[in-house]
């Protein structure tokens, strides 16, 4: 897989004080990565860029309000799962099957879409440096170094609120499964 560095802090820092130059070097230097989180966080290829340009739109629109110059990965990460996440969504509503035969049954599909539910509402439901980690680790496909040295922490550190994510998203869904399977009494 190939790597891609993020735009350097200076860019972004001058991009975010209006430079109309560094601001489209910004946007060319982010668009890979963007693009990669799209694939990654998409249900399909057109969603994700469909996605990838609607946060590049963002980041060209919106840069003068990103915080800090270093919080760029973590923002434009934010930006495109929300717009994977909307677009998932309305796919139930907006799409009519292609054909019968290539489609899932009712039953199949319906629980497809809970669970899928289920592990998006637990992820959700995680603290932010969490939620984070484990999106970059697992999602993404990330390397631990990698994780930890975009966000600027130790491996052992990253690893634990991994650990902590992970356990955290599985005791969640056994929580949901262990009701369901009492009966509720």
């Amino acid at each position: 897989m190939a790597e891609y560095a993020w735009p350097a802090e200076q860019l972004v820092a001058a991009a975010r004080r209006g430079d109309v130059d560094s601001l489209t070097a910004l946007v060319s230097g982010a668009h890979p990565n963007v693009q990669r989180f799209a694939r990654s966080l998409c249900a399909t290829p057109e969603d994700a860029q469909d996605a990838a340009q609607e946060a590049l739109i963002i980041l060209y629109r919106k840069v003068g309000t990103l915080r800090a110059s270093g919080a760029l990965a973590s923002w434009m990460f934010r930006i495109v799962r929300n717009e994977c996440l909307r677009r998932a969504r309305t796919i139930g509503r907006d799409t009519a099957p292609l054909r019968d035969e290539a489609r899932p049954s009712a039953e199949e599909e319906a629980l497809q879409r809970l669970e899928a539910g289920r592990v998006a509402a637990a992820i959700a439901a995680l603290p932010a440096d969490q939620r984070q980690v484990l999106i970059m680790r697992d999602v993404q496909g990330l390397s631990g170094r990698m994780v930890a040295d975009a966000l600027g922490i130790g491996t052992a550190a990253m690893k634990s609120r991994l650990h902590r994510a992970r356990a955290a998203v599985r005791g969640s869904l056994a929580d949901v499964d262990g009701v369901r399977a009492g009966g509720g009494r």
